[in-house]
């Protein structure tokens, strides 16, 4: 295993422990609106701070891009290298004591995302991966499904929650995946969902204005277990666009013929 991703492991599993801790006591959370339906609470920070510690210790020339603290630039040898970091994915579930959210983080180099964690703090379900060698669950092997028909398929998706500017394309689009594969989940938190891809559980995955946090380590996940990531036109550039399709190879070329038949000037890759 890659030493960063060691050390990765046991920032996540530190920020867990303070999310079950304050699960218990939902109550007297003290919750805070960043924008509209957008939520942070003290848990975010404190989980936050915590991966931040532990990882800056380790490797204290590295940039950090974080959900609540922004971006942190690198300094000397790892100013090639960033964190992108998401203490708790599905802060809205988490508020509400529903049971799916998770902690994601990942290491790019150059731009380029080269290792994974997300863990499923509720179900101790710890996803990795490191290019070029594979995504595990548990330390078990995992490969997308064998799906290659979107008739038959499973998909993920996320609502538009922080701007509508293209809800009414979105609404298009989820009418069309609705009447053209086997059903469509709507959980939460966009990390798990690729982490799903990644396994199996889901087929396929699309949605609009994610942030790089949101995405940066299940897009790993899912190239190290066969399948496809891209953004609405197909290409490369999700982490800068902030949008998102994934899939099997053939789910994930069918996601974009869909995609395709809707789209607009107004809508961006």
């Amino acid at each position: 295993m890659h030493p960063a991703l060691n050390i990765m492991i046991k920032a996540a599993r530190r920020a867990s422990q303070i999310i079950n801790r304050a699960s218990l006591d939902l109550e007297h959370l003290h919750i805070a609106s960043k924008a509209q339906n957008d939520f942070v609470t003290e848990v975010d920070k404190t989980a936050e701070a915590s991966i931040v510690s532990i990882l800056r210790e380790a490797y204290p020339d590295y940039g950090i891009l974080a959900e609540e603290n922004g971006r942190i630039a690198g300094q000397g040898a790892g100013n090639d290298y960033q964190w992108i970091i998401d203490p708790l994915d599905g802060t809205t579930n988490f508020i509400h004591g529903f049971p799916q959210y998770s902690v994601s983080i990942a290491l790019a180099y150059k731009g380029q995302v080269t290792q994974a964690v997300i863990y499923d703090t509720t179900r101790n379900e710890m996803f990795t991966a490191s290019k070029g060698n594979g995504a595990f669950l548990n330390e078990r092997r995992i490969r997308v499904s064998k799906c290659a028909k979107l008739s038959g398929a499973l998909l993920g998706t996320g609502f538009p929650f922080r701007l509508f500017e293209h809800i009414d394309t979105y609404l298009k689009l989820f009418k069309d995946f609705t009447q053209h594969s086997a059903g469509i989940r709507r959980a939460g938190s966009a990390a798990l969902d690729l982490a799903y891809v990644a396994c199996g559980r889901l087929d396929g995955f699309w949605e609009i204005g994610l942030m790089p946090w949101d995405m940066a380590a299940g897009t790993l996940l899912i190239s190290e277990a066969g399948g496809l990531v891209g953004d609405l036109s197909g290409g490369s550039r999700y982490l800068e666009t902030n949008n998102l399709i994934a899939g099997t190879p053939k789910v994930f070329a069918q996601i974009l013929q869909v995609i395709d038949a809707h789209r607009t000037p107004a809508l961006p890759a």
